[in-house]
């Protein structure tokens, strides 16, 4: 018996490790579990799988779970959250979600979906929430961040929603309070943070356990707040006075948090001690990141900083290991198996270096192609790497790509 059971274990591991299923993983820390991968790409790069030329416009990410894609894209005047067969490329099914954000850099949605429990939730450039079914993207449910007194900001609502339990949340931002719970499966209103009521801004929150309590950590334009996800009362709260958009996920561990932003403003690092009061360890314009993402590996942070390049820091010093900007330009970042890989925004170049807090180590790179020819002139390849089960998916606009990263 125990003979047979065996595969089916680890049958069901390693799918379970394969999935992506929000914004930067399960947890939010962009560091995957998969192991098997290639360590140096061929000169060309690696394999194209496929490409599929029809996910809709925009900038949205995708969340992978058990063989399917669920992405987001703009298609004539409305937004969708779209599923797509993630072994063939093909579309599954589409939903309609809500009326077409449009920007300057680019019309469209920015989020990537949640999937939980066979449901996919979703948040439109205009702030609709909604809960589809993940097998035909059927509506369950959907509500307005606008509703809970939120105003749309300036490039869209672009937040992931965040499933924790059986609340998933969101960041309406305004006067009623930052944050918003529902019941997942009914929609109904749980809580709002009354006593922190920032506008939103454009980061996804993340949720830690810490001093006895369910924090979900978020980052707005004045603040970075904990809040106790059971009722919506605020923790904690530090001030953290951003510039135009305030964009990267925060970062926790063991007490230490975490934030960076651009336009000049850099990052910050505080400690939550107990009964959660804060002190702040450093600050500091070592790592001004735009939106391409900061990523926590073996007690080092590594991401792009607009002043220096692609930096590597010590997380509880603030220490600057070691800089690159010549290599590669500005862009996103995310990890697997003891590697990083890049996206340089202007021009779809995507590289794989070593995580090593020694110094930058290529082992390989090639170009998208091809390249959309919608994207608005002031956009750029802004979609964040992903890779899931032994494929990277990469994303231009309308262009959605998957490639053969597995060292089979």
């Amino acid at each position: 018996m125990k003979i047979h059971l065996l595969p089916l274990l680890l049958l069901a591991a390693s799918t379970q490790a394969a999935d992506w299923p929000t914004f930067r993983g399960a947890d939010r820390s962009d560091v995957s579990t998969e192991t098997g991968l290639l360590k140096k790409w061929p000169s060309a790069g690696p394999k194209q799988v496929w490409i599929n030329k029809d996910a809709g416009l925009g900038y949205s990410g995708y969340a992978i779970v058990d063989g399917t894609i669920y992405t987001m894209g703009a298609r004539d005047a409305a937004e969708y959250v779209i599923a797509i067969d993630a072994t063939t490329g093909k579309e599954k099914w589409s939903a309609e979600i809500g009326s077409l954000l449009t920007n300057g850099w680019g019309d469209g949605p920015r989020a990537t979906p949640t999937v939980d429990a066979g449901k996919v939730y979703a948040m439109s450039g205009k702030g609709n929430l909604v809960c589809l079914n993940a097998a035909d993207g059927k509506e369950v449910w959907k509500t307005s961040m606008t509703d809970l007194g939120g105003k749309v900001p300036g490039w869209g609502y672009c937040e992931s929603p965040l499933v924790d339990g059986a609340l998933v949340i969101a960041t309406p931002g305004g006067a009623k309070g930052t944050l918003a719970a529902f019941d997942k499966t009914t929609g109904k209103p749980a809580w709002q943070s009354a006593e922190w009521s920032d506008p939103a801004q454009y980061s996804s929150m993340i949720a830690a356990t810490h001093n006895g309590a369910r924090q979900l950590i978020q980052l707005t334009m004045q603040s970075i707040a904990g809040v106790n996800a059971a009722d919506g009362k605020l923790l904690w709260k530090t001030e953290f006075p951003g510039k135009t958009a305030v964009i990267p996920t925060p970062i926790f561990k063991d007490g230490q948090v975490f934030v960076a932003a651009g336009y000049g403003v850099g990052c910050k690092s505080v400690k939550i001690g107990s009964g959660n009061a804060v002190e702040e360890l450093y600050a500091s314009t070592d790592m001004v990141n735009h939106h391409g993402g900061v990523i926590l590996v073996d007690g080092y942070l590594y991401g792009y900083n607009d002043k220096a390049g692609w930096t590597c820091m010590d997380f509880k010093t603030g220490t600057v290991k070691w800089t690159e900007k010549k290599a590669l330009g500005k862009g996103a970042i995310h990890y697997a198996d003891g590697c990083f890989y890049l996206l340089e925004e202007k021009t779809g170049t995507v590289v794989l270096i070593k995580a090593s807090s020694k110094g930058w180590d290529e082992q390989g790179r090639f170009t998208l192609s091809p390249q959309t020819t919608q994207r608005n002139p002031k956009g750029m390849v802004w979609t964040h790497p992903v890779v899931s089960g032994g494929k990277l998916y990469l994303r231009d606009q309308e262009l959605l790509f998957c490639y053969d990263v597995s060292g089979r």
